[in-house]
């Protein structure tokens, strides 16, 4: 046989690909790649919010081999009283106000570890406050760590407290900037932009909680945390699925509370998120008030609400407490308003001593408060932490 006619029937045995039959499979197999790699960039995304949870050091909980409380999200609308609102970012069902909040898994029995490691790493210096997780002052719930007062007698709220000299004779002005955690933005900016004694509230519901919570120490601020109650124009105005409801018995409030207390350490006591209708009802407050006081905490009485009985029964029970005088940002937020308000804290603090302020981080809010702080030594006041001024107002 011919090698011509051995190559026809090795040609026969197997017929050869068409050019146009690859091409298309080619350009197929390319486009496929190519869409892989494009949807793997939408998914994963370039958003540092996404990155920053992907390397979040670990909360105490963590530190303390417990998975950590699940967060939520919570829309920081405001009462009508309170100042105006941010954006909404879910709306709870009327149903779900009976609903008692699951509790956290079952808590490992080995004794309580050291604190968190990444304490070390943050910065220091004369204005940084302490660590924020003495173990003295944490008890093992199976809701998560609570406060507690410690065996010595220590209060957390004492404790935590940025120290501010008892025997300062000028008035004192206390400034809490509220609502922070739910703005990464936001937060950092109050947390360096203001002046170390401005005492800084943060939402429960806050991602990385821990993390903001030791920042802000470490830059001198004593730090309160928003507890969410229910408002007078309800479900307008939404506090979040773990809001504490006058239509709730008190074991499911108080179950609501130890969560949102159980989020964090490190801080010297709670002040209301909305309110409005929840702090006018005795009955609703006072188991509220009572856990405050066997867990050493402060309480701040925002003002939701002209009827507010947070702080007559604050009073009763001897929990140290302080009262809102002034909302910084209400209703018209521009320098000129601010600046005005900022003037009627001076003014009520040269009149009886003592006089507090509640702001939202907004830039034209912190702006203002930055300037504003700046030229109190030469006006003779001080520029205090909220607990340099517990018990030093009349109730109302």
């Amino acid at each position: 046989m011919s090698a011509k006619a051995s190559g026809k029937q090795i040609k026969a045995g197997k017929k050869p690909i068409p050019g146009k039959i690859i091409l298309p499979v080619a350009v197929f197999a390319v486009a496929a790649v190519i869409s892989a790699i494009v949807a793997s960039f939408i998914i994963g995304g370039d958003d540092p919010v996404n990155v920053s949870a992907a390397i979040a050091l670990p909360s105490p909980a963590a530190a303390f081999d417990m998975p950590p409380p699940l967060a939520s999200s919570a829309p920081p609308g405001q009462d009508t009283a309170e100042p105006p609102p941010a954006k909404p970012q879910a709306t709870a069902p009327a149903r779900e106000l009976a609903r008692t909040p699951e509790p956290a898994p079952s808590l490992p029995e080995e004794p309580l570890a050291s604190p968190p490691p990444q304490l070390a790493s943050l910065p220091t210096g004369p204005a940084a406050l302490p660590p924020d997780s003495d173990l003295d002052l944490i008890e093992r719930t199976p809701q998560g760590f609570l406060p507690k007062v410690a065996p010595d007698g220590r209060e957390p709220w004492q404790v935590y407290a940025r120290p501010f000299a008892a025997d300062d004779p000028r008035p004192r002005v206390a400034v809490v900037f509220t609502s922070l955690g739910l703005s990464s933005a936001a937060t950092e900016a109050a947390i360096q932009g203001l002046p170390g004694a401005v005492t800084l509230a943060f939402q429960p519901y806050a991602d990385n909680l821990q993390h903001w919570i030791q920042l802000a120490r470490a830059a001198g601020h004593e730090v309160l945390l928003n507890l969410p109650m229910e408002p007078v124009d309800y479900p307008s105005s939404d506090p979040g699925p773990q809001a504490l409801f006058t239509a709730l018995t008190p074991e499911q409030n108080l179950a609501r509370l130890d969560w949102s207390l159980s989020r964090v350490t490190g801080y010297v006591g709670v002040t209301s998120f909305m309110g409005s209708r929840f702090t006018t009802s005795r009955d609703a407050m006072l188991p509220v008030i009572q856990t405050l006081k066997d867990r050493g905490l402060l309480l701040l009485d925002s003002r939701a609400s002209a009827r507010s009985v947070a702080t007559k029964l604050a009073t009763e029970l001897n929990v140290p407490r302080a009262i809102n005088d002034r909302f910084l940002d209400t209703g018209e937020v521009t320098r000129v308003s601010i600046d005005a308000r900022l003037a009627e804290a001076e003014r009520i603090a040269l009149e009886v001593g003592t006089s507090v302020v509640i702001g939202q981080p907004y830039p034209v809010t912190i702006e203002r408060v930055r300037a504003w702080a700046q030229g109190l030594e030469e006006r003779g006041i001080a520029l205090a932490p909220l607990s340099a001024v517990v018990n030093l107002q009349e109730d109302r």
